[in-house]
């Protein structure tokens, strides 16, 4: 007898490993998931996260939506196996733990601008599919040279994480605004002088000297330089 763990591991865990559910009786699938997951990776590239749906994967593979639940037991496992096979897998990383860092980050903002809809997936709790595991084991490889505890290695993981998904997220805002931009002549002439006048002097420097502005220009590698610094000075100080 098989047992059946689907209501104890999280939703899509087994389907990632390769685990497929005992075969019922009857005829033979028309489908497979990975025909499912693709469908759904190529909805999410095209029309954005809200479009991969059960509904939606179902009525373009011509069944009905009770149909896929041959295959996966909800929208939340759908999700789980979509996000995991569109992120892929994470590229070779070079040597030193800094360097490696850079080219990780560098990936992952590629990956996100590629693909922004990731962005949307919701976050339930620690990676557990192959891809995203694999994405965690580069990196915290890498960092295993620092001579830092596992607890550090993984906060300094979390950190750098952290700063992709908000540059994504901003450069997705920013690129899909349609907004007039700030440092556009008509903004400056009714900005600066009331800037100026309301007590605002370091904002309207900023503003004059044309650092006030609403493009990413160098965020990425400024903060990624600010971050690496200070992994490098947790480093020295041997904790």
């Amino acid at each position: 007898m098989t047992e059946d763990r689907g209501d104890v591991l999280p939703p899509g865990l087994e389907l990632a490993w390769g685990v497929q559910p005992a075969q019922r009786r009857g005829p033979k699938p028309a489908l497979s998931v990975e025909q499912i997951v693709a469908t759904g990776i190529e909805f999410g590239d095209r029309y954005g996260f809200e479009a991969v749906s059960l509904q939606r994967i179902a009525a373009q593979l011509g069944v009905t939506t009770n149909a896929m639940y041959r295959y996966v037991r909800s929208k939340e496992e759908l999700i789980v196996l979509v996000h995991d096979k569109a992120v892929g897998l994470p590229p070779e990383l070079p040597s030193g733990w800094r360097a490696a860092a850079i080219a990780w980050v560098d990936a992952q903002v590629k990956l996100y601008e590629n693909r922004p809809w990731l962005l949307d997936v919701p976050i339930r709790g620690a990676p557990v599919t192959p891809n995203l595991l694999r994405w965690l084991e580069v990196m915290l490889a890498a960092l295993a040279e620092t001579g830092l505890s596992q607890h550090d290695n993984l906060g300094c993981l979390v950190l750098l994480d952290g700063h992709v998904r908000n540059y994504a997220n901003l450069a997705r805002q920013l690129g899909a605004s349609d907004s007039t931009p700030v440092q556009a002549e008509q903004v400056g002439r009714f900005l600066v002088p009331r800037l100026i006048e309301g007590g605002y002097p370091t904002v309207a420097s900023l503003y004059l000297n044309h650092e006030y502005e609403d493009e990413l220009d160098d965020d990425l590698d400024f903060g990624l330089a600010r971050i690496l610094d200070g992994i490098e000075v947790l480093i020295s100080k041997g904790v």
